[in-house]
């Protein structure tokens, strides 16, 4: 059966897994094969998603699971993302039904959670778990997040929108090369994804992580923050871009820190075109 949830449409044999290793094939049928398993729970700050200017101050109840559509060499989450560790993660994680996970956001009220963060993994590869989880804590009054690689079909986001109040998503690159070449992904898809949910009402924030010889130059970061200014006639100069500073990690460890100086300049270059920008990690 062909899974629809990214562009890499895989096809998936009875009882195997997809390139993200969480959509399976089961009883002839494409499923989220992590649904509920949760490898990852804290209470955050909201600004460590990061979200800016989403109910500032607050806290959220954050879940991640296991698996991603994408393979960044540079990946913070590796051990539930891909690599040699997902395997053991996936042995300890802990099924949470989607009642049960909105029981526990809400009784974390009184510490000033306000609802729920999909994260830490790709959350969009098993969407079908987000909407459900979501549906329920906004049956319980509270608010959802979801922080992704926007790499997902315009199905998936209207699946989920109805019940998601912010994103921050992932634009790592302006350069089809590199989403190709380095990242194993499609730039499209993401801008897609963006637009649509900008144009839906979702509160939206960007994050470009500024990775030493890959996307650290001008030019690139003045494309990128002019396209999210032209957004919606121009209404995307609202969106919040966050530009972070890149460590070495993982498999890429072949070169430097960002340059702390550079981040400030290249945010310096998106402020003339965005309202909003935020450095990170400096």
């Amino acid at each position: 059966m062909k899974c629809d949830v990214c562009f890499r449409e895989c096809e998936i044999r009875e009882g195997a897994s997809g390139f993200c290793g969480a959509r399976t094939c089961t009883d002839g049928r494409i499923a989220a094969g992590n649904y509920g398993m949760i490898t990852s729970l804290a209470l955050d700050p909201i600004e460590k998603k990061p979200l800016a200017r989403f109910m500032p101050g607050s806290m959220i109840l954050s879940a991640g699971s296991y698996g991603c559509n994408l393979r960044c060499p540079f990946c913070q989450n590796h051990e539930i993302s891909y690599g040699p560790g997902v395997k053991e993660m996936k042995e300890e994680a802990v099924y949470l039904d989607p009642e049960e996970l909105a029981g526990r956001a809400a009784s974390l009220v009184p510490r000033g959670n306000i609802g729920l963060a999909f994260t830490y993994n790709e959350p969009l590869i098993g969407w079908e778990y987000v909407r459900d989880a979501a549906a329920c804590s906004k049956k319980l009054g509270m608010k959802n997040a979801v922080v992704t690689n926007g790499t997902a079909s315009l199905r998936v986001l209207g699946e989920i929108a109805p019940f998601i109040d912010a994103m921050n998503i992932d634009l790592k690159s302006f350069s089809d090369e590199c989403y190709k070449s380095v990242l194993g992904g499609s730039r499209r898809m993401v801008m897609d994804f963006i637009q649509e949910a900008f144009s839906a009402g979702i509160h939206v924030e960007v994050t470009t992580l500024v990775v030493t010889g890959m996307n650290d130059n001008e030019t690139e970061i003045r494309e990128l923050a002019s396209w999210l200014a032209s957004l919606d006639g121009g209404r995307g100069r609202d969106i919040p871009l966050h530009l972070s500073r890149f460590f070495p990690r993982f498999h890429m460890t072949d070169r430097e820190a960002t340059d702390v100086r550079l981040i400030y300049r290249l945010a310096d270059v998106a402020r003339g075109i965005l309202r909003y920008v935020y450095t990170g990690n400096c």
